[in-house]
């Protein structure tokens, strides 16, 4: 997406694995993150970010956002760069759909509650 910075999907397993990890957005709804998602992620559904933007910045490490293909974690990254644009903010390319296609694993929630 044009402006947003991107992430792959194996680059951002090898983030996952580092002690300073980004915090981990799925903007998905909550049926679709129950059916399995990125290992550490909060649930915060995209009609959700503007309320939560301030708790979600609020730290000193990059955010990273993802959907199932990219397109809802994309407008999740501009908005937060449109309030905040000193913000690292990234977008998942390609999403779930492309963290699978690589092989990578997903995980289940314990329970499925969102911000």
């Amino acid at each position: 997406m044009y402006g947003i910075r991107e992430i792959d999907s194996r680059t951002l397993a090898g983030w996952l694995e580092a002690e300073d990890r980004p915090l981990l957005v799925d903007v998905r709804t909550p049926n679709e993150f129950a059916q399995g998602m990125i290992e550490g992620a909060e649930l915060v559904p995209l009609h959700l970010v503007p309320l939560h933007a301030e708790q979600l910045v609020a730290g000193e490490r990059p955010v990273v956002f993802y959907c199932r293909s990219g397109a809802r974690s994309g407008q999740a990254c501009a908005f937060i760069q449109s309030r905040h644009p000193g913000v690292w903010v990234f977008n998942l390319r390609g999403g779930v759909i492309d963290w699978v296609r690589q092989g990578l694993p997903l995980g289940r929630p314990a329970a499925v509650a969102s911000r």
